[in-house]
């Protein structure tokens, strides 16, 4: 998503880490990998969201269920919320998580990751008559600014626009967004891909335009979005590593893509 943040979440990562280790070590054996659980949010239009029907769709699914195709597996979806996705993963509730997750330092720690599916950079956004406005620390002192919790975005606002700024976190970026259309926040920080189409798009996205420029700082945003799995599977991962270059290399993963983005996300 291109999206743990505070000092919580770090030691939340630290216990983890933990509990992996432990459930490593009684745990791995090799498996053929038929049948593939995939967790998901379900709640980031338009990567993973749930349709009128409460059906998973968006770029997130419909990748997964190529890559699912390539590798020859049955695979199942569940949605869970963003802040428990790596805690079912490593509990074993799910075999793989696509859900535009990025690929940081501070994940890798905990759980592996297939080679990226996408790279987008984050943007700011604030309501029209702000937008001579900048993106810079500065710029943006005294304001308050809005991400989804348990996102690079989130991360980054914390470390870089804190001592200035008040940040307001989010359980779903659907929240955000609308408190920013409501002026209950100054602007929202969030991947790009994602905000693009609710300015364009979405009712309540007339309000809003981008400020200052895209942002792409490695150290938050990480090396792109991977599939988040276990450290043990690294057949698993084997597997997902070739299906993605499948799909890049036999146009289907051009084929999703034109389906929601004008642009390449990759």
């Amino acid at each position: 998503m291109t999206r743990l943040t505070t000092i919580s979440r770090r030691a939340a990562l630290v216990a983890l880490v933990a509990f992996g280790a432990a459930w490593t070590a009684g745990a791995a054996q090799a498996r053929e990998w038929r049948k593939i659980r995939i967790g998901t949010e379900g709640s980031y239009p338009p990567f993973n969201y749930m349709d009128a029907d409460r059906q998973l769709r968006g770029f997130d699914i419909d990748i997964a269920k190529a890559l699912c195709a390539k590798i020859g597996a049955e695979c199942t979806f569940g949605a869970q919320d963003w802040e428990g996705l790596i805690p079912a993963l490593l509990a074993n509730k799910y075999d793989a998580v696509v859900a535009s997750m990025s690929i940081t330092e501070e994940r890798k720690r905990v759980i592996a990751f297939s080679k990226r599916y996408y790279q987008t950079p984050a943007m700011f956004v604030a309501a029209k008559e702000n937008g001579s406005w900048g993106s810079t620390p500065e710029a943006l002192a005294g304001k308050t600014i809005g991400a989804q919790t348990g996102t690079a975005s989130a991360t980054y606002l914390e470390d870089v626009y804190g001592a200035g700024a008040t940040v307001k976190l989010y359980a779903t970026q659907d929240e955000a967004n609308l408190d920013l259309a409501s002026g209950r926040l100054d602007a929202v920080l969030a991947d790009k891909a994602v905000l693009l189409p609710w300015l364009e798009k979405a009712e309540e996205g007339k309000c809003c335009q981008v400020i200052g420029q895209d942002v792409r700082d490695p150290a938050f945003f990480g090396e792109g979005v991977g599939v988040g799995l276990r450290k043990e599977d690294a057949d698993l991962k084997a597997l997902f590593d070739k299906a993605i270059d499948d799909i890049r290399a036999d146009g289907t993963y051009d084929r999703i893509n034109a389906r929601y983005f004008p642009f390449s996300l990759y």
